[in-house]
């Protein structure tokens, strides 16, 4: 598991510190983001754009991510 999880980190030109900040500022966005979209099923005009926004934020973190090598 280990040669599997390195070969990744290399892949993504990421250190294992690095991948674990990303990923945790990655996987907390998602959460807010299905907490709005379940906020605005109930109370739609409390949150409007936020879904969009954040998950332009997200598209934006990955495109811009310095080290992060593009993958096609």
């Amino acid at each position: 598991m280990n040669k599997h999880f390195t070969a990744y980190l290399r892949s993504v030109n990421e250190t294992c510190l690095g991948h674990f900040a990303f990923t945790l500022r990655f996987g907390v966005k998602m959460i807010l983001g299905n907490i709005a979209a379940i906020m605005h099923t109930v109370v739609p005009f409390l949150s409007v754009t936020t879904v969009g926004n954040i998950r332009d934020e997200m598209q934006a973190m990955r495109q811009n991510s310095p080290r992060r090598k593009k993958l096609s």
